[in-house]
């Protein structure tokens, strides 16, 4: 009877959901990063934190998002072209102040693409050597900078433009690329 009973608790046990699985080092990168961007700038512009205001801030907001930051909008539903809408996971724990990461573990059972964006690599533009980038990473950097290169066909064309355009996009790389 006792072993009966010690069975049943342990099948109580492994019953009942434990705490949630909190996030590791890394995981949902683009996620904490731009909803912890959003809510300062929703404290700064002194916005009211209630769920229909939030969830106006955050489609304006992803108006103008791009790479993996609108990437992240479109999975919460916040561009135009999305095909599921779960912003209002966002828009309400927002609201109630709730720490971003929290936001992120909700989001992340809810659609797991979420957190496996990851921001790509910054290049160190004052130490890094053109001519051995790919014309791939030659036209990502002018793509990060609202440019591109109308009737580049080399790649000497693509690092003529980023050199023509560094002051302009990156004074601290351009500085120090002219001191070596």
């Amino acid at each position: 009877m006792l072993c009966l009973s010690g069975l049943s608790v342990a099948l109580a046990l492994s019953l009942v959901p434990g705490p949630a699985e909190a996030l590791k080092d890394g995981e949902c990168e683009v996620c904490i990063s731009f909803l912890g961007k959003f809510y300062q700038s929703l404290k700064d512009n002194d916005v009211k934190f209630n769920a229909a205001d939030i969830e106006n801030a955050i489609v304006k907001s992803c108006k103008e998002a791009k790479g993996k930051d609108n990437r992240f909008c479109y999975y919460i539903g916040a561009t135009s072209d999305a095909a599921t809408k779960i912003i209002n996971e966002v828009s309400k724990p927002l609201s109630y102040h709730a720490p971003v990461e929290k936001i992120c573990e909700k989001l992340k059972k809810k659609d797991s693409q979420i957190c496996e964006l990851k921001y790509d690599k910054q290049l160190d533009l004052t130490t890094v050597d053109l001519k051995k980038l790919k014309v791939k990473d030659l036209k990502k950097i002018l793509e990060e900078w609202g440019e591109s290169c109308k009737g580049c066909a080399e790649k000497s064309d693509f690092i003529r433009k980023i050199t023509e355009l560094m002051p302009k996009f990156a004074p601290a790389a351009a500085s120090a690329r002219t001191d070596l």
